[in-house]
This record gives C-alpha cells, sequence and structure tokens, in this order.
C-alpha cells in the first residue's frame, strides 16, 4: 500500500506542475526519462492482493514466534537430558575406575602374600627333596652302582619326579632366583650327587640333575652361585666321560654357559685351560650324536679362543686328544 500512495501522490504533484505550467507538462529529455523509470521501482498490485499479503505476514508474526520457542524449548530440554546422562556415565567410568584400581591392588596384595606362602612351602619342599636325592644316592652299594637300573621301581619313578620337580623349578627365572640365592645347598647337594654316581648308571636321573644346574646358570647369579663351587669344573670333566651321549650333552652345555660369562672367565681361565678338559670335549667332537658332536664343536672353538685370548701363556699346554 505503501508503493501505491506513493505513486498518487506523485501523480499529483506531476498534475499540479502542469497546471502552474499552462497546463503543459514539463519536458524531460529521453536519458532523463529512462533515469527517472529506473529509479521509480514502482509495481501496481491489487488491493485485495495487498490486504492478503499483509494478514500473512501478521499471522507469521504471530504463530513463528510461538513454533520456534517450541522448537527451542524441546532441544534445551535434550541437550539438559544429554549433558545429564553424560555427567552419569563419568561418575560411573570414575566409580569403575576407583573399584578397579582397589581391585588390583588387593590382587597384588594377596599375589605378594601366596608367593611368600609359596617360597616358605618351596624351603621345605626342596630340603626335603635334596634328603631323598642324597639318601637314594648314598643307599647304593658298588654293585649297584656298576648295573642299570631298574627303571620300573617305584623309588626310581618317585627320585627322577623330584629332580624333575626341581629342574622345572629352575626352568623359571623367580625358581632360579630362589634356587641360587636361597638354596644352594640343594645345588651343592645335585653336584655331590653327580660326582658319587659312576659313569653310566642311573643316566636319566643324571640328565635331570644337570638340566637343574643348567637352568640356574642361565642367569649370571645362578652361574656365579654354581662357580663358587671349586667342584664345578672338574665334575664336568669327568661327566664328559661319563658314557651316555645325554649326559654328556648337559655337560657340554653347562660348561659353554661358563665360557659365556666374560668375569667368570677371569676366575676360571686356570680350570677351564687344563688339558683334561680339552681332551675330553675333543673326543666328543667325533660323536655319531649330531647335537653332541655340533656342541663340543661349538665348545671346543670357544676354549680354543680362551687359550688364544690369554695371549699365548698357556701355549703348547694343550697336546693332543687322548685316545
Amino acid at each position: 500500500m505503501g508503493k501505491w500512495t506513493a505513486e498518487v501522490k506523485e501523480n499529483n504533484t506531476n498534475h499540479k506542475m502542469a497546471s502552474s505550467l499552462g497546463g503543459k507538462s514539463p519536458s524531460l529529455s529521453h536519458g532523463a526519462k529512462k533515469k527517472a523509470r529506473k529509479q521509480d521501482g514502482f509495481v501496481r498490485v491489487r488491493k485485495s492482493d495487498l490486504e492478503k499479503l499483509s494478514t500473512e505476514v501478521m499471522q507469521l508474526r504471530e504463530f513463528l514466534p510461538r513454533v520456534l520457542n517450541r522448537d527451542l524449548i524441546e532441544m534445551l530440554h535434550k541437550a539438559r537430558a544429554v549433558h545429564t546422562m553424560k555427567e552419569h556415565l563419568l561418575q560411573e567410568q570414575e566409580q569403575q575406575q576407583q573399584d578397579c584400581v582397589h581391585l588390583q591392588a588387593r590382587l597384588e596384595a594377596v599375589q605378594t602374600e601366596c608367593q611368600k606362602e609359596r617360597e616358605g612351602k618351596l624351603q621345605s619342599f626342596l630340603a626335603v627333596s635334596a634328603q631323598t636325592l642324597e639318601s637314594f644316592v648314598r643307599s647304593l652299594d658298588e654293585d649297584e652302582k656298576t648295573q642299570t637300573e631298574d627303571h620300573n621301581s617305584h623309588e626310581h619313578q618317585f627320585v627322577l619326579a623330584l629332580a624333575g620337580t626341581i629342574t622345572n623349578i629352575a626352568a623359571v627365572t623367580c625358581g632360579r632366583d630362589f634356587l641360587s640365592t636361597s638354596a644352594q645347598d640343594l645345588l651343592d647337594t645335585l653336584m655331590m650327587m653327580l660326582e658319587l654316581m659312576k659313569p653310566g648308571v642311573f643316566p636319566k636321573l643324571k640328565v635331570l640333575m644337570l638340566m637343574a644346574l643348567y637352568n640356574v646358570s642361565i642367569s649370571v647369579r645362578g652361574l656365579k652361585c654354581l662357580s663358587d663351587n671349586p667342584g664345578l669344573l672338574p665334575l664336568i670333566c669327568t661327566l664328559l666321560d661319563d658314557g651316555d651321549w645325554e649326559v654328556c650333552l648337559h655337560s657340554v652345555r653347562l660348561l659353554q654357559s661358563v665360557l659365556l660369562e666374560e668375569e667368570l672367565l677371569l676366575l676360571l681361565a686356570p680350570s677351564l685351560l687344563d688339558p683334561r678338559l680339552q681332551a675330553a670335549v675333543s673326543r666328543l667332537t667325533s660323536s655319531v650324536q649330531p647335537r653332541l658332536r655340533l656342541a663340543a664343536q661349538q665348545t671346543l672353538e670357544d676354549l680354543q679362543t680362551l687359550q688364544q685370548s690369554r695371549g699365548g701363556k698357556q701355549s703348547g699346554v694343550f697336546g693332543p686328544p687322548a685316545v
């Protein structure tokens, strides 16, 4: 309506100007007329259409805020509910984390207590095992030591089970640490029994005891514990001539552990350079058993390297292998 009214007013003004000029409208150039048409930009519309448009605009102004407010309120409610749920979940998560920390602490405490209880029982078990094994070996008379053992005897099977259990204990880190720190008497007993048993007798028992000693020697602490016994290398030298290839193999493996520790090489070099030790190893390089032959060849090379590293001080000590 505003545009229509403005157009009417403009027509009245033009009419008045024409009257004042003797009934003639003021003449305008073609360019001025074109510019005037561009600037006015009026559109003729019906009054009914304008009223209808005005009504629709008024209705939109009235109802649009209500719709928008309703949607906005719903969105706010949803956002608030989501925020509340998020806070609840965070609280639950925090509580679960606290419960986990508490349970972890209880678990560690129980594990520590169980470990202590096991070490109390393990100490007693190892003591009884050492006494049993020693009694078994010492009870053998000279005739029985030279004969093949009865593999089906209950006594023999029980002794093998004890030795196997000790070997399994030494196979894990905590077990060999315990043996090297709290059960040195047992390790000395194993070496003493290996020394007492004659070649070719009870090879399975010898193998299990050698495996236990080898497992202990894997750790530096365990190897130092074994090397504190002055009879270790003489025992190995003796067992290399046992006659049973598995006993010889595990004796060579125990010797390899000693040769791998540089600190012990300095302390045990005189014993390691004993010509009898190299001679025993040299004989095993001709074994028909591939595993034993390979291990003996590697060990012989290590002994020769040790001799060379000593600056030839022991040059000529090693003679030809004994027949």
